[in-house]
């Protein structure tokens, strides 16, 4: 879903041309778009539910009056901004008009400035839903794989398709990226969406398990096998036949548990603390480091051998701080995730708030922004209104500020128009070339879907 215009609208209905004319030039000074009309009926053919636009009207005109026109604009879109404009005698009218849906209503005689306020504030929230139903209408449109992995920017897109190559091979995988980014999303994706979907995804966080234990816990045991091991255990490598082993935080295994793990990987065939007999096991290995573990290897922390076992494959998951463009359609996505489990609605996500967004570093990644959206989402984190978001930019420079905020317009576009360029510089009325170059300056990494 798309804004039909770049710039707002606002259809201002009134069958006297005097007042019409004086309202639509007092508007037009204070820099509102106008389209005027002296009948209902002429102004309800522009209401659509992507109309970026407000309607203005006075309540008593020949024909279909304002109430007729609120309760038709209102089946064509329940959230469109209706204003209207009341005399004296109209006032409970109007109530009962607020009450069936409108924005608010002005009381004759009103000077310019108090409409101009009203319709400004109008259009704030008619920007506000539309950009919300944009970022519901991307969601819904992505399939399984864009839900996992959410985001347009070149990094995320290229690890769509990488992973979309290899789901359905049996290749092992070395999963690459800071804390909190996403590897074992990147891991079960790799599962879910290929041929082993059926088999079981075990999940072991080598950095979890105490290294007395981890031996006992990948391989299983015999009864008898040490003190306390009054039965068999199947281990977990053994659970995983048929599907998929997530080595997570790999680079914390110990070293000589390493080389157990590559004799397993090489063979596919493991043997149980206490026994000798070998089994055959058909599993993949997806492993996964925080860590460069090729420094690792040079540094004698990490077997090389193998390093260069598990490098066949190596998927990256770039930092959200190098993929900014992408941090308001995941925050949206985390929102409404957080929605379903919370049974809370989402609050109005404002310009300020995406910007502010897009600024930060954060070190934590999606598991932070996660934590970010939960506390949005509970009403728990503190200044989400427009009016408190500034001050957590005190001391920040004015330049800094409005390069960010440029940063997310221009991101917003984009993704309205799905990386398509031609109507993103059209919408903001520059020219490609100055699309280019703020681009270039603003470092906006995007995926160009054509013109």
């Amino acid at each position: 879903m798309e804004m039909q215009a770049a710039i707002p609208l606002v259809h201002l209905v009134d069958d006297d041309d005097d007042l019409r004319h004086a309202l639509a030039q007092g508007l037009e000074l204070e820099g509102v778009n106008v389209a005027v009309h002296d009948n209902a009926a002429s102004a309800l053919e522009r209401i659509t539910h992507e109309a970026y636009a407000v309607l203005v009207s006075d309540i008593r005109m020949p024909g279909m009056d304002g109430m007729a026109l609120l309760k038709s604009a209102l089946s064509i879109d329940p959230t469109f901004p209706v204003i209207l404009i009341t005399g004296h005698g109209d006032v409970q009218m109007a109530v009962d008009a607020m009450r069936a849906g409108a924005y608010d209503f002005i009381e004759k005689p009103f000077q310019a400035s108090r409409l101009y306020t009203v319709i400004d504030r109008a259009l704030e929230k008619r920007r506000l839903v539309l950009e919300n139903r944009t970022l519901r209408s991307e969601l819904d449109g992505h399939d399984a794989l864009s839900l996992r992995l959410v985001g347009r920017t070149r990094g995320i897109v290229r690890l769509r398709e990488q992973i979309a190559m290899l789901a359905d091979t049996d290749v092992d995988v070395l999963v690459r990226g800071e804390t909190g980014s996403g590897k074992e999303v990147v891991a079960r994706a790799l599962h879910d969406t290929g041929r082993r979907a059926s088999g079981n995804f075990v999940a072991i966080n080598c950095a979890a398990i105490p290294a007395d234990m981890m031996e006992a816990e990948l391989f299983g045991h015999e009864a008898g096998a040490f003190t306390g091991a009054s039965k068999q255990r199947i281990g977990k490598l053994e659970h995983a036949d048929g599907g998929t082993v997530f080595l997570d935080e790999i680079e914390s295994m110990p070293l000589d548990l390493q080389a157990k793990i590559l004799r397993a990987i090489e063979t596919r065939t493991i043997e149980r603390l206490g026994s000798n007999k070998q089994i055959a096991l058909d599993i993949r290995i997806v492993a996964a480091s925080k860590s460069d573990l090729k420094l690792e290897s040079d540094a004698g922390r990490f077997r090389a051998d193998l390093y260069y076992r598990l490098n066949v494959v190596t998927l990256d998951i770039p930092p959200l701080r190098e993929r900014r463009d992408d941090i308001p359609l995941l925050f949206f996505f985390l929102a409404r995730d957080a929605r379903a489990r919370f049974r809370r609605e989402i609050p109005e996500i404002s310009p300020l708030l995406q910007a502010d967004l897009m600024a930060q570093d954060w070190p934590g990644n999606v598991r932070e922004l996660r934590n970010y959206a939960d506390r949005f989402v509970l009403g728990l984190w503190q200044g989400f209104d427009d009016r408190a978001q500034i001050a957590p930019s005190a001391g920040v420079p004015l330049a800094d500020q409005l390069q960010a905020f440029e940063r997310q317009v221009i991101a917003g576009e984009l993704a309205r128009h799905d990386g398509a360029l031609k109507p993103t510089y059209e919408a903001l009325q520059i020219s490609r070339k100055g699309l280019y170059d703020k681009m270039k300056r603003l470092r906006i990494d995007y995926v160009d879907d054509g013109e």
